[in-house]
């Protein structure tokens, strides 16, 4: 026997946060009730490096923890859209910088206990400026470029604390050392 879903209540529905209260049925026939998911977009942001080698990073705040983060750049997956797409259109609206390749480098889910939405993580390379910043209305985003030994300094220093730009950024120097064998 498989986990049913015995029901499903929307508590609120918005084109970036809906949530549900559920109830369903184990494997082995026990009643979870209630059960809470937050239903978001598919995301997807990569490791953006520079045609002069350095990691592009972003910085801006973060009005759910109140504090200034150092990220990658990034964001939601339109419906009907591939992530390989969604990472490079991303890329040119919040940087201007425009890329010769990507490689995907893995996926992930930040909180599968709770988050029902994945993230798709990509190496961006060759990016050379082409375009000003076209941003979301409440997005206030400065572009950082650190050369690739500062931003893994930054990584091993707990500079980045966004938990899946982190990983995606282990993922890529993981890949990069790969490619110097």
């Amino acid at each position: 026997m498989a986990f049913k879903q015995l029901s499903t209540t929307y508590i609120s529905r918005h084109k970036y946060f809906t949530a549900r209260e559920d109830s369903y049925e184990t494997a082995t026939g026990k009643i979870v009730d209630p059960y809470f998911v937050v239903e978001l977009p598919t995301s997807a942001c990569a490791m953006a490096i520079t045609e002069d080698n350095k990691v592009i990073l972003v910085s801006q705040y973060r009005y759910p923890v109140n504090e200034v983060f150092l990220e990658l750049p990034g964001g939601f997956v339109d419906e009907g859209e591939q992530p390989n797409h969604a990472v490079a259109r991303e890329l040119l609206e919040e940087t201007g910088y425009s890329f010769n390749s990507f490689q995907y480098l893995g996926i992930t889910t930040a909180n599968p206990g709770v988050l029902n939405n994945f993230t798709y993580f990509y190496l961006a390379l060759g990016g050379r400026k082409t375009a000003e910043q076209k941003l979301d209305s409440n997005e206030e985003i400065e572009i950082i470029l650190k050369p690739l030994e500062e931003a893994r300094m930054l990584l091993q220093q707990h500079g980045i604390r966004q938990s899946m730009h982190a990983l995606c950024l282990f993922y890529g120097f993981d890949f990069l050392e790969k490619m110097k064998v």
